[in-house]
C-alpha cells in the first residue's frame, strides 16, 4: 500500500505526463503563448488533487524556433517551465519542469506533510 506522500508524488507524475504528452506538438507563436499557457494550466487544474499549475512559455525561444513563413513552431519541452502543486490527504507536493542539461526534467521540489 502506498503512503499518502507516495500517492501525492504519483499524482504529480500523472499530471506531468498528461500535460507534456497532451500539449507537445501544439502550434504556438509569439502571439499565442499567453493563451496557450492559460489553456494548459486550466486543463491540468481540472484533474483530481491539483491545487495549482503555472505554465510559462519562453517567447524568445518560440520566436527563435520559427523556421518557416507560417509564423509558428511546435510546443516542446525546451519552450516550457511548469510549476505544479498537488495536495493529497494531508501531503502537499511541489513540482517543477525546467530544462536541465538539454532535457525538460520534471522533478519534485518539496514534499510537505501537514499535521492533522
Amino acid at each position: 500500500m502506498a503512503t499518502d506522500a507516495q500517492q501525492a508524488c504519483f499524482e504529480a507524475g500523472i499530471k506531468f505526463g498528461s500535460l507534456y504528452h497532451q500539449f507537445a506538438g501544439t502550434p504556438v507563436s509569439p502571439r499565442s503563448t499567453r493563451s496557450l499557457e492559460t489553456a494548459i494550466a486550466e486543463s491540468i487544474e481540472n484533474q483530481p488533487f491539483c491545487e495549482s499549475v503555472t505554465v510559462a512559455i519562453d517567447d524568445d525561444a518560440v520566436a527563435a524556433d520559427i523556421d518557416h513563413e507560417n509564423g509558428y513552431t511546435e510546443l516542446s519541452g525546451h519552450l516550457l517551465e511548469v510549476d505544479m502543486r498537488i495536495a493529497y490527504d494531508g501531503v502537499t507536493v511541489s513540482t517543477r519542469m525546467e530544462m536541465e542539461d538539454g532535457y525538460p526534467l520534471m522533478k519534485l521540489v518539496e514534499v510537505v506533510e501537514t499535521d492533522d
